[in-house]
């Protein structure tokens, strides 16, 4: 995937002046080796210029890391650490940025081999929010080498997000369609989290569709088509239209992305969209997800940004569903109950009409778009991928600024059941615990709407950091609570 961030995360080690300069110094010199023996040694780079102790010490290494290549930053309490040289560090370098603590190794060195930095992390975090400066700091930010290397570690994935908003740009063509006022996007969230965004008349889409006739590169796209799709490609005759889209969504972002290096598209599907291209897109919208360029459906601006952070994160294919509809209660009884650890609220169908990539189904066919079909023309409604979702571990979750133009998010991890769901579009059957009050307290209380991103693992810590960082209020960022922790809407004599 090339359409998020590699980072790289520079390590600058630190000590107060009253501390022997050798403690940050070789804390760091095993901190790195303790990265390099587990992780990928290309992921960091050790800044061996000097150890920060004044303010042209942090001058030195800030242009020493971005001399390098960094794109992330580290900050390392080898001993207690100064705090302003520290955080000023931490406000010069323009990236995604941690602090991380040194405990101490041994009882029989407390005397001159004593750091203190379990007492520097209270003033570097009381200095960072002196100058109104966000940093990630683990849960628990003082460890050995090894648990420092592994906290950097998990940082990777919630600095890849942040660096990829910082640059991304959403593309976003035609209104919502009719009875969407759900999908609302007021955009001035957007600016405030650093993204760009490109508002686009379907009109424009359309015509540069038309201009994409007879492209030279169609025939090979198809080709990728009918290999990617083998038995399932029911609809061969809507190929070559598909794949025609599918570049000129391609050309469209190459020609439009200006200076940003990632792109994220909220596209139109519907109630014109069928009869005018004589398609639907769904099957090129799971292509470009798996290619790292996400698509939302029903210009879903949230949808698609909610997307690019969980592609982000995970470094896989990521899908956008409804929070469709409930399992029947003969079905529960006949195939979960018993068999899985939940209750038949904990249980509920994702679905969208065919846009989940091919790799994340357990099988698949080219179909045409039911609901679609129910008042128009069938063969326009032809694009549609069907098939039930891959079982395994998920976390669904979305950020969103709601219509009161607050920032919110939740995150819910769970699984896709190996429960075949009986119907049609790219679906699944879903269990998260406690989704029965999850939906009501969190979903419906805090006025999500009903597309919701999949990112097909356990991302929820990953998630929780990064809505922290970019500044969603703690308060507004929801979970499945445990079934002994009360909502603050939840009726106590329920």
């Amino acid at each position: 995937m090339n359409n998020i961030p590699k980072i790289k995360i520079g390590i600058v080690a630190v000590s107060r002046d009253c501390f022997p300069e050798s403690l940050s110094v070789n804390r760091r010199k095993a901190l790195v080796k303790a990265y390099a023996d587990k992780y990928n040694a290309e992921d960091i780079y050790e800044c061996p210029i000097c150890i920060v102790e004044s303010e042209l010490h942090m001058v030195q290494a800030l242009e020493d890391i971005k001399k390098e290549g960094c794109n992330a930053l580290c900050v390392y309490l080898g001993n207690f650490g100064p705090e302003i040289a520290e955080t000023l560090l931490a406000k010069h370098f323009e990236g995604p940025k941690m602090f991380v603590a040194a405990a101490e190794e041994s009882g029989d060195h407390l005397l001159d081999g004593r750091g203190d930095a379990y007492c520097g992390m209270l003033n570097a975090s009381y200095n960072l929010k002196l100058r109104n400066i966000r940093a990630y700091i683990p849960e628990y930010p003082v460890g050995t080498a090894q648990e420092c290397a592994e906290m950097i570690h998990e940082f990777l994935p919630v600095a890849r997000a942040i660096a990829g908003l910082a640059d991304l740009k959403i593309i976003s063509f035609g209104p919502r369609p009719l009875n969407f006022l759900a999908c609302n996007a007021p955009i001035q969230q957007l600016y405030n989290l650093g993204v760009e965004i490109e508002e686009n008349s379907e009109l424009d889409l359309f015509e540069a569709f038309h201009r994409h006739a007879g492209d030279e590169r169609i025939p090979a796209v198809v080709k990728e088509m009918e290999a990617e799709l083998g038995a399932g490609n029911k609809k061969p005759e809507i190929l070559s239209k598909l794949a025609q889209y599918e570049l000129t969504l391609k050309d469209w972002v190459k020609e439009h992305k200006g200076y940003r290096k990632y792109t994220a598209i909220a596209g139109k599907c519907w109630p014109a969209f069928q009869t005018q291209f004589g398609f639907v897109p769904c099957y090129v919208n799971g292509r470009l997800a798996a290619q790292g360029i996400p698509v939302s459906c029903e210009v879903d601006i949230y949808g698609a940004l909610s997307e690019f952070i969980g592609t982000a994160i995970s470094q896989d294919t990521v899908t956008l569903l409804d929070i469709n509809n409930s399992v029947p209660k003969d079905m529960y009884e006949s195939e979960i109950k018993g068999n899985y650890p939940y209750e038949h609220k904990d249980t509920f169908m994702g679905f969208h009409c065919g846009n989940t990539a091919a790799g994340k189904l357990a099988f698949c066919e080219m179909k045409y778009q039911k609901i679609m079909a129910r008042t128009l023309p069938e063969e326009v409604t032809q694009g549609t991928l069907e098939g039930d979702i891959l079982p395994g571990d998920i976390t669904f979750y979305r950020l969103q600024s709601t219509a009161d133009n607050i920032l919110r998010a939740y995150i819910a991890q769970g699984e896709v059941l190996p429960v075949a769901t009986r119907s049609f579009g790219s679906i699944g059957v879903f269990a998260i615990p406690q989704m029965g009050r999850f939906y009501r307290h969190v979903l419906i209380e805090k006025n999500f709407p009903h597309h919701g991103a999949v990112a097909f693992g356990k991302y929820g810590k990953a998630l929780f950091e990064l809505f922290k960082y970019i500044g969603v209020p703690v308060q507004e960022i929801g979970y499945n609570q445990p079934a002994d922790m009360r909502y603050a809407t939840e009726n106590p004599w329920k």
